[in-house]
């Protein structure tokens, strides 16, 4: 069977070579010919633990290329797995999965089934379908399916290759049989469904978790007040199996190029017909507030950040990726700048991309040490294993004022207690360990 993907961003790239490593003969297609040549020598154009090593070991069977006419017309199934970006008004822009549907009708020269993989508003597999039978310019059948992803960024082999469930969207017993034919090798329940069902259960599921992460957000913000412990507070609702105990972490909000955009998407698609989903809107506007919690702290310390010496650990959204996508980052260090502070900033993977964004005003350092040097508050915004394990006695070593503004929780409470620092973390007692006075 041979398979082409349209893309190779982080859903089309992983999934070409994660099916190649299920032993098919892939085709993976992109516009632009300098990430064709990087993916062809092996390079990844983008950062995922695991990805270039699979790359490697199946490069015979993989085929990287701008020639979409060659990858499409003989292909048996082809994936699209293009990028669905947030418009100005939270919609999703459809123009790269319209295009490469085009391209797909205009090149493919033998009956097979197109399987929609990038994350669409329901309903929109059926308009792909009519453009595609609208556009054909041989006569053949087109069998259209949705088969949504269910990848996170920093796991997304793990998850594609052992996935928690595979869902096939159909109209046609064709299409559902070969697309379970593609997944026989994967361990993993599969549920067939109609197309809208398929597309709805992605957006379902990562908006529900959104909201478990909004809604853990917000009791912890009470528990500050109230003097609860959030790490309690979650492990005491973890231990019911109807609430599990994942994305019940406390911290300044959701990011990435999932959550915030699959919700905004859901909820004006709900709002175009008149259907407003309120508990959708509030865990949109609870993340864009919690985002800005660290800033909103740092104001028991000081009035105003200008000319303070302020060290940033973490820039992406979350550990295992150098995505910047909605990261907390992008909104706090403005104001940090348009504040006068001096910005020191480290990450691990991700300075690059944010120097592309920020080239003057922020210092990039290249240590955890020459961040907080001579630093009189340190933001943690990403909980890098590094982080988690740079030992808060250095704080106090080598920063001015060993404050530290800790929005993923880092540490344990007893620890700061012992290091001579202030401590002030999200859902938590705020810790003053401090002998004497700051400077």
């Amino acid at each position: 069977m041979k398979i082409a993907v349209a893309g190779t961003g982080y859903v089309g790239l992983v999934t070409g070579v994660c099916l190649a490593e299920k032993g098919f003969s892939v085709s993976c297609v992109d516009i632009e010919e300098r990430k064709v040549d990087l993916m062809r020598s092996g390079i990844s154009p983008i950062f995922e633990p695991g990805l270039e090593e699979l790359m490697i070991k199946n490069r015979k069977k993989l085929n990287f290329t701008t020639n979409y006419k060659e990858a499409y017309k003989d292909a048996d199934v082809i994936f699209i797995g293009v990028g669905t970006p947030e418009k100005h008004d939270g919609s999703a822009n459809l123009n790269y999965v319209y295009s490469a549907a085009t391209e797909i009708a205009e090149s493919i020269e033998k009956d097979c089934v197109v399987v929609v993989k990038s994350t669409v508003p329901v309903g929109t597999n059926d308009k792909i379908e009519e453009l595609i039978k609208s556009n054909l310019a041989h006569n053949v059948k087109v069998h259209l399916a949705s088969n949504p992803e269910f990848l996170a960024q920093g796991t997304a082999l793990k998850d594609t290759l052992n996935p928690s469930r595979i869902v096939i969207g159909v109209e046609d017993s064709i299409a559902g049989e070969i697309l379970q034919e593609v997944y026989k090798g994967f361990d993993a329940p599969v549920l067939v469904t109609n197309r809208k069902s398929a597309e709805m259960i992605k957006y379902a599921s990562n908006d529900f978790l959104a909201l478990k992460i909004s809604f853990i957000n917000e009791i912890a913000n009470l528990c500050e007040i109230i003097g609860a412990d959030i790490d309690d507070v979650a492990l005491g609702m973890g231990y019911d199996n109807r609430i599990g105990n994942r994305f019940l972490n406390a911290g300044i909000g959701y990011g990435g190029s999932c959550f915030p955009k699959d919700t905004k998407a859901l909820h004006w698609l709900a709002n175009f017909h008149d259907n407003e989903l309120k508990t959708i809107k509030a865990a949109i506007d609870v993340n864009e507030n919690q985002k800005i919690k660290l800033i909103k702290k740092s104001r028991k310390y000081f009035n105003s950040l200008k000319g303070l010496n302020v060290a940033v650990l973490g820039l992406t959204f979350k550990p295992g990726t150098d995505d910047l996508r909605e990261a907390p980052s992008l909104v706090n260090i403005p104001i940090m700048l348009e504040d006068g502070a001096n910005i020191k900033a480290w990450d691990p993977v991700g300075m690059k991309n944010f120097q592309k964004k920020y080239p003057e005003g922020v210092t990039y350092c290249f240590t955890i040490e020459e961040t907080l040097k001579d630093a009189d508050l340190c933001f943690i915004f990403t909980e890098w294993d590094e982080v988690k394990e740079f030992g808060l006695s250095k704080y106090r070593q080598l920063m001015r004022n060993p404050i530290i503004l800790d929005g993923r929780n880092c540490y344990d409470l007893t620890s700061a207690k012992k290091a001579n620092i202030i401590y002030d973390s999200m859902g938590r007692e705020t810790i003053n360990s401090v002998k004497g006075s700051l400077v």
